[in-house]
Parts: C-alpha cells; structure tokens; sequence
C-alpha cells in the first residue's frame, strides 16, 4: 500500500510541475508522467480541467503522448476548451490513440451537435484517422460522409445526422466482424 501512495505523491508532484513558469521543469515533469503511462491517466484528467490554461496545456500533450483509451472522453470534452491549442492537442491525442476513439467520438458528435469547437476537433480527428486505416478497410467508407457533414460550410445537424448514421453502420461492422 506505501508502494502505492509513493506512485501517487510522485503523479501529484510531476502534477504540480506543469503549471511550473520554467519549461524545462514542465518538460522533465511531462516526461516522467508519460514514464508512470496509465496510472498518471487520472491526475491528468482533472488536471485537464483546471483553471490554468498551462496545465491544460500540457495534460493534454502528455495525454497524448501516453495515447491510452481511458481518456478519450477527457479528450472529448476537451475539444471544447476555449483555448484553440488545448483543443488541437485533445484532438491530436485522440488521433494518437487511434480506431478506439472513433465511437466516442461520433456519440459526443450526435449529442452535442451545437457545439461547433466539438465538430471542428471531430472533423480534425476523422481526417487524421482515415488515412491510418487500410484503404480497403470498411471504417474509411463509414466515415467519408461524416467528414463531408462535419466540413466548415455544413450546417451542424448535418454532422450529427451523419454521426449517427455512421455509428449505425460502426454496429453493423462490428456485428458482421464477430459472426
């Protein structure tokens, strides 16, 4: 159990260190948070909501360099930040992750489809994802017409629409995969 609280103290010091005004310092605390891997996930995730436009900052790098699905709902919800950089490193978190963020992505997408920081990280993320996966793979033809809904020009409801269709057709894939 003292094991335990030592890795805790150390993930709440590293913590502490990113709103650090050195960037040094808050370089070598990303560093040893992304070394600690999954278990500094949580502290990083309120860290993402903090008040300090820094330690949002670079919660959401180490994130991303750690680039493991128990935040992708974190990251979700910080492609709404007010801060334009805050977002485009929860989206390029969620890129790093990866095929697993895609379904979450797309519920966020038909149930928050007024939020237009939400569907620009989305758009973000979908165009980034799709040349990761295999030409032939069905997910890319899935995801074509959300990425055509969630361009600038469309009218949100458009992206949520196109967010649900896409998920229907997602379950529908994966039925088919498991059969």
């Amino acid at each position: 159990m003292e094991y335990q609280n030592n890795d805790q103290n150390r993930i709440n010091d590293l913590i502490s260190k990113l709103g650090n005004d050195d960037g040094f310092v808050r370089e070598d605390a990303r560093s040893g948070l992304i070394s600690v891997g999954k278990e500094a996930i949580p502290a990083l995730t309120i860290a993402l909501k903090s008040k300090s436009q820094r330690i949002r900052w670079e919660a959401a790098k180490t994130l991303g360099a750690i680039a493991d699905p128990a935040a992708i709902p974190n990251l979700i919800e910080a492609l709404q930040d007010e801060v334009f950089d805050i977002r485009w490193l929860a989206a390029e978190a969620l890129i790093a992750i990866g095929k697993e963020s895609i379904e979450p992505l797309l519920r966020a997408v038909i149930n928050q489809s007024n939020e237009s920081f939400l569907s620009e990280g989305a758009h973000h993320v979908i165009t980034y994802i799709m040349p990761s996966i295999s030409i032939t793979d069905e997910l890319t033809e899935i995801l074509k017409p959300l990425k055509s809904a969630l361009d600038r020009g469309s009218p949100r409801a458009m992206g949520a629409a196109a967010a649900e269709a896409a998920l229907a057709k997602l379950k529908q894939l994966k039925k088919k995969q498991k059969k």
